[in-house]
């Protein structure tokens, strides 16, 4: 093993001392064999060299911009070991490990490269500090062995075998077999370099002091037995190893039996159990072990791996595999979440536990949840309010994904302080209230931009007002504290009952009766504001005199009326039988010309004029003439109404192509008619995300209908609409909900949802393929052929019906028509039967 270590030292020497040669700018002796080579390679050191200068500049500039760039500090610190700048090599490490927890080879390297340099005894203290910060991040076997073999040889007490050397070096050893004695796959290498050592101290004592010998010895074989009752990797070759040192001691038997169960019984029995837990943990081991799993799956293995430890019910070991876990995926949150809950439910020993939570917090920032454990662990473990404190203003300086983040931060350190005053009694010192007012004051300067008109900051609120009256004994500041929240919160009915409940439960009537006074005018959502009113005549009854039953009486009664009438309005205008009926007259009237008002002049120009073509023949003069007379009026009239309707259309008009999911889209009704998308578009502006607005106009008239579809970008954004639902807007209380389509409808449609396609529907009250017609953009009186119409289910038969339209029935038919005989078919009539067949009727 000592050979090992000094190639390692020597292949670590070479490293570290090439580049330390070549800043120092040693003279090579002159060669004239190799004079061209010698400057072809100075040429490209040269150049080498000032890339590497570039280099460093750029990652200064970098790490001068943005401190938190882990990956710019591992590439600095690389290229600097490389150019063999000392001075800035040991700025750059301190100062990435100010910032970040370093991994177990970063500290491993840095230690090495200092104990290389500096191999002096006043440097030993500096390098042994490093190797302390190192074994406080990870648990890192081989950084551990690194530590117990630089203090062996550079530890004057150790290496003099001085009592308080060889005490201090049994301290270190003992450190390590208890962070890293239990680990499977390498604990064995920290108990064979316990052993060793322990090995070389009996060679440094006296043959004829006996009684130290045999303490020695006896000191040596319980290492042995320690070892050989843990579950490790090759147990059987420290099993064998055991019974040759036995032998060389004296002992008689033989290594190859099982003679060890005679003379050493307990040492057998435990070496048999540790044997069967080691296989109990061999699949599981290979597992974590596997170099070719992605990182996920490796995790999961470990968090199987754990919950058959915790199964064992062994906390040490447990604890062991979870220091293991953390130091391959030191920035999974949830491990670091699962391991502090662990030990928080059963490990008490309070630096351990203290320590695993700032390395949790150093490691994963940005976890809220973690921050909060380190705070109430801290309390826990009774640290000074300068110590919490400085963890709590460190917290709040990381990013977190949500507000209730902050907010559990905010109130964790509030409730510690209130614990803090509560336990101090008499004693209490008057700065900790003044520290609980500062954080609520900080507290709602940061989150009630965020959280207006909200539970989460109504509850804030109602604690700060609350400790302010109990704690501080100052009901002025405990009342500053609400009316601070009625300023956010002024809409909330909630705010205000809480307040008012806040001032009789103290016993405060008067007060509580002004503020019934402020807020009972107000406008709540719901029914709020019939429930304030009726809270205030039901706290009259309770608290008040017969004067004050009176006047609450007096003032509230025509509130009430006022409010049953709004609300009966709106009913009224939401559902409206006479509205409706009368719509739907409308309707019917004007379904008789909604063909002519809606198809193009051309296309009623060429109705129109259109003859009715017969077979052969043409139309005389004067029913042309006719046809002229009517098709002019037709025109003139058509003219007319285009005019008339023509900006209507253009405002209603949607592109017919644009299909409207309404998957993150609100339905808003009752909206003031003389509103445009600038108002909704301000309506909504505190809540964000509007995508697009659509009010729905009248298809004749072009005013607006009253309702409008909002779409938005997300689901936040939608359900934060919805929850402005019955506030105000041009004097009129708005109606919100989410647009829910109906599911028939009409795919060739453009509007956006179901209810917006039944009003569309409501202006027809026509046949089907008028409808049809319309919304895909035929004529109703064009009728194309049967192939190209748009419905599929119209049957045409015969052969003189190609051009009949379906609601008129054949000249001459009876419900009892005879069938045509079979073999028989139908004659088409002549245009002078025709004639003689209308002529009679």
């Amino acid at each position: 093993m000592a050979e090992e270590a000094r190639m390692e030292e020597e292949t670590h020497e070479k490293s570290v001392l090439s580049p330390i040669l070549e800043s120092m700018e040693v003279e090579a002796p002159a060669d004239s064999s190799h004079g061209e080579d010698s400057e072809s390679d100075s040429d490209s050191d040269s150049d080498s060299e000032a890339n590497d200068k570039l280099q460093v500049q750029t990652l200064e500039s970098e790490l001068y911009s943005n401190p938190s760039n882990y990956d710019a500090h591992v590439q600095y610190i690389k290229l600097l070991r490389r150019m063999g700048d000392i001075q800035k090599i040991r700025t750059a490490r301190e100062a990435m490990s100010s910032l970040f927890p370093l991994t177990p080879a970063t500290w491993q390297e840095w230690a090495q490269d200092e104990a290389f340099l500096n191999s002096g005894p006043d440097t030993f203290p500096s390098i042994e500090k490093l190797y302390e910060r190192g074994i406080s991040e990870y648990l890192y076997v081989p950084l551990w062995c690194d530590y117990i073999n630089f203090v062996q040889e550079h530890d004057p007490s150790i290496c003099e075998c001085s009592p308080a050397g060889i005490s201090k070096a049994r301290t270190l050893f003992e450190r390590a077999v208890t962070a890293a004695g239990l680990h499977v796959a390498e604990g064995n290498k920290i108990w064979e370099a316990y052993r060793e050592f322990e090995q070389a101290i009996l060679l440094t004592i006296d043959e004829s002091d006996t009684e130290a010998r045999e303490k020695q010895l006896q000191r040596i074989r319980s290492l042995f037995h320690r070892q050989l009752s843990i579950p490790l990797v090759d147990s059987e070759s420290s099993l064998l190893a055991y019974k040759t040192w036995e032998v060389e001691q004296g002992k008689a038997f033989d290594i190859e039996s099982n003679d060890l169960d005679k003379t050493f019984p307990h040492v057998s029995s435990a070496h048999k159990k540790a044997f069967d837990m080691f296989n109990a943990r061999a699949q599981f081991e290979e597992q974590i072990s596997q170099q070719n799993l992605s990182d996920a799956e490796r995790l999961q293995h470990y968090l199987v791996y754990l919950k058959f430890e915790q199964s064992m019910q062994d906390p040490s070991r447990v604890n062991i595999l979870y220091e293991r876990a953390v130091t391959d995926f030191p920035v999974s949150a949830d491990l670091w979440l699962d391991y502090t809950s662990y030990l928080n439910k059963t490990l008490k020993v309070g630096n351990v536990v203290k320590d695993v939570h700032l390395r949790a917090t150093r490691n994963c920032t940005w976890v809220g949840e973690l921050w909060v454990r380190y705070l109430l662990c801290l309390e826990r473990c009774r640290s000074s309010e300068t110590d919490i404190s400085a963890v709590f203003e460190k917290s709040l300086q990381c990013t977190f994904s949500s507000l209730d983040e902050y907010l559990d931060l905010y109130l964790t350190r509030i409730d510690g302080l209130r614990r803090r005053v509560s336990s101090a009694g008499e004693t209490k010192d008057p700065l900790d209230h003044l520290s609980i007012r500062d954080i609520f004051q900080r507290a709602s300067d940061y989150l009630s931009p965020h959280l207006k008109n909200t539970q989460t900051l109504l509850h804030l609120y109602a604690y700060w007002a609350r400790l302010e009256a109990t704690l501080g004994k100052d009901l002025v500041a405990c009342r500053r504290a609400w009316e601070s929240l009625l300023k956010t919160c002024g809409s909330m009915l909630e705010a205000w009952q809480g307040y008012i409940a806040m001032e009789i439960e103290f016993g405060n009537i008067s007060e509580a009766r002004s503020i019934y006074k402020r807020c009972y005018t107000k406008r709540f959502p719901g029914m709020g504001s019939e429930e304030i009113c009726y809270c205030w005549l039901r706290f009259e009854r309770e608290f008040g005199k017969l004067e004050d039953f009176d006047y609450a009486v007096q003032k509230v009664t025509p509130r009430l009326e006022e409010l049953k009438l709004f609300a009966s309005q709106q009913e009224a205008r939401i559902i409206d039988p006479n509205e409706s009926n009368v719509k739907k007259n409308r309707e019917k009237k004007r379904s008789s010309t909604d063909a002519t008002h809606d198809e193009s002049p051309a296309k009623r120009k060429k109705e129109a004029i259109l003859p009715i073509r017969s077979h052969g023949k043409k139309k005389s003069q004067p029913e042309n003439a006719i046809e002229s007379v009517e098709t002019q009026d037709v025109n003139a009239k058509a003219e007319e109404s285009d005019k008339i309707h023509e900006q209507g259309k253009k405002d209603a008009h949607l592109d017919k192509s644009k299909v409207f999911t309404d998957q993150l889209t609100a339905f808003v009704s009752n909206i003031d008619l003389k509103a445009t998308n600038n108002h909704l578009s301000e309506f909504f502006s505190d809540t964000g995300g509007v995508k697009a607005i659509r009010i729905l106009h009248d298809k004749f008239t072009g005013k607006s209908r009253g309702l409008a579809y909002i779409d938005f970008v997300d689901e936040e954004h939608l359900s934060a609409a919805i929850a402005k639902n019955k506030r105000m807007l041009l004097g009129k209380k708005l109606s919100i909900a989410r647009s829910n389509p109906k599911k028939n409808r009409k795919d060739s449609s453009g509007h956006g949802s179901g209810e917006q396609n039944s009003e569309a529907g409501k202006s027809f009250t026509g046949d089907a393929v008028d409808n049809r017609g319309e919304q895909s953009g035929v004529s109703h009186t064009s009728r194309p052929a049967a192939g190209k119409r748009g419905s599929e289910n119209v049957v045409l038969k015969g052969k003189n019906t190609f051009a009949m339209p379906r609601s008129v029935r054949p000249l001459g038919f009876t419900a009892s028509k005879p069938e045509a005989t079979a073999g028989e078919e139908e004659k088409p009539k002549s245009n002078d039967e025709f004639r003689q067949m209308l002529l009679k009727k």
